[in-house]
């Protein structure tokens, strides 16, 4: 172990070093520019990502920035993230700010270890690549394509339970929370829904997440060399059942457009060309990621309230059976029972306040701008940070109490709550997890109450927030008669 650590040290200060003529070049833009935000760039390099990752690791994620807007601005400072000069934009004007000026004054901006866990085609790059994803999903991720959905979903829900929680008397909720939405994301984006075909790929998803945002080092055990060994196993396996669907399709063995693969396989650029493998490889890769992960957080932390809340749990309950009594026997939930879910779906929303699964986003200056009176050089970073408002008393009235009624009628003040971003970025699949996560409560509420095994767990950010020992719970199965 002794002469690993050693030879990553080394292998880190090479990095280092190669580093500094890029951070000169950046040093002198920056001292030639004037009415800089207020804060400080931390060590050469590494900058404050330390600061940054570590808050997360600690259980504070929302430390890094309530510290620092105390200590230099409300709206805007700087820092040193990843390698970048960044400036994190706080508050709802800020968001708003960011929301409103996606490609005016802002465009999206990755890390490089999301750049090269995700590489794109050598004919684009990444942003161009956003766009086209964002061309292709509205089709499927919109309400009115999403109602035909809500049976599958729930069909699998009630194979879940069977299959993973029946006659056990302890569980460990946050794995069988990604089992449940994997398998939702590969039954509607893959037309798969063999559990044991699911399975071969599953794991190395949790892989990749511990590795997107992290220091973009490329050696043996580094978090984000494992990322980007996971990454090009799902492509091989990706690959496999792209080339499979292309033999169905030319057979006429399954429908064009009944999952995003087909609908990828068959539509065409402006030059009359279809996609290759290895986008849609990366493509399906990317919102196979995305269309679980974030999902089973909101629906670990639900759990997690509803243990600890039992009077929320009560309304949840009365709520879903009064659902469930209306249904005849074996009959799925519908779109019309979705839409009754008004309390469930609030916890939700307080949940998504409290523990936001998408702590923030990048995106870089195009020109040259000022905001809130500081100057923003181009080719900087922005960064905002959902936690600049979700726990600000300034916009929530006791922040740190769970309430969901704060989402009845009109709801938070716009830009205070920001679980899925805003503007052109907003996340396409929000309505896609409302329906998933309302799919899961609704089956957890009919059969058990529980109990948390550990008291206070503490919940990490690595990249998305857990419960540190996953969340066990005792299972206590309702009556019937």
């Amino acid at each position: 172990m002794e002469w690993f650590l050693i030879f990553l040290f080394l292998s880190f200060l090479f990095v280092i070093l190669l580093s500094l003529q890029t951070l000169f070049y950046r040093q002198k833009t920056i001292i030639s520019s004037t009415n800089l935000p207020p804060g400080k760039s931390g060590w050469p390099f590494l900058g404050e990502t330390v600061d940054f990752l570590s808050t997360g690791w600690k259980g504070h994620p929302e430390q890094f920035v309530n510290d620092r807007m105390i200590k230099y601005s409300q709206e805007c400072f700087k820092t040193s993230i990843l390698g970048e000069s960044v400036a994190i934009i706080c508050g709802p004007m800020g968001n708003k700010f960011l929301f409103s000026n996606e490609d005016k004054l802002v465009t999206t901006w990755w890390p490089d270890s999301v750049n090269k866990v995700f590489p794109t085609s050598l004919q684009t790059n990444s942003k161009e690549e956003s766009k086209k994803m964002r061309k292709l999903l509205p089709q499927f991720l919109k309400a009115d394509s999403l109602q035909k959905y809500i049976g599958i979903m729930d069909s699998i829900s009630q194979k879940h339970f069977t299959n993973e929680w029946e006659n056990k008397k302890n569980i460990i909720i946050f794995p069988l929370a990604k089992k449940y939405t994997f398998w939702v994301a590969c039954r509607l984006f893959l037309s798969i829904n063999d559990p044991n075909h699911i399975a071969h790929f599953a794991n190395p998803f949790n892989v990749i997440a511990s590795g997107i945002i992290s220091i973009p080092i490329n050696f043996p055990g580094t978090p984000f060399n494992k990322a980007i060994k996971a990454a090009n196993f799902i492509r091989k396996e990706l690959k496999l059942i792209i080339q499979q669907r292309k033999i169905d399709l030319a057979e006429n063995k399954g429908r064009n457009n009944e999952d995003i693969l087909s609908y990828m396989l068959s539509v065409r650029d402006e030059n009359g060309k279809n996609m290759n493998e290895m986008d849609i490889a990366d493509k399906i890769l990317g919102l196979l990621i995305g269309g679980h992960d974030t999902a089973s957080v909101v629906i670990t932390f639900i759990v997690k309230y509803l243990a600890e809340l039992p009077h929320i749990y009560d309304l949840v309950y009365q709520e879903q059976m009064e659902i469930a009594k209306s249904k005849a026997p074996g009959e799925l939930l519908t779109w019309e029972d979705i839409q009754k879910m008004k309390y469930s779906w609030n916890v939700a929303c307080e949940v998504m306040r409290l523990n936001p699964p998408l702590q923030g986003a990048f995106r870089e200056a195009m020109s040259e701008f000022i905001y809130a009176g500081f100057t923003i050089p181009k080719g900087w970073k922005l960064y905002w940070s959902a936690y600049s408002t979700h726990r600000n008393p300034k916009y929530f009235l006791e922040p740190e109490k769970f309430d969901p009624t704060r989402f009845e009628g009109s709801g938070p003040a716009p830009y205070t709550y920001v679980p899925f971003g805003g503007g052109p970025r907003m996340c396409p699949g929000k309505e896609y997890a409302r329906l998933e996560i309302l799919t899961f409560m609704h089956n957890i509420v009919k059969r058990y109450r529980w109990e948390k095994l550990v008291a206070n767990e503490k919940v990490v950010v690595d990249p998305f927030p857990t419960p540190a020992k996953g969340l066990p719970i005792r299972l206590i199965p309702h009556k019937t008669t």
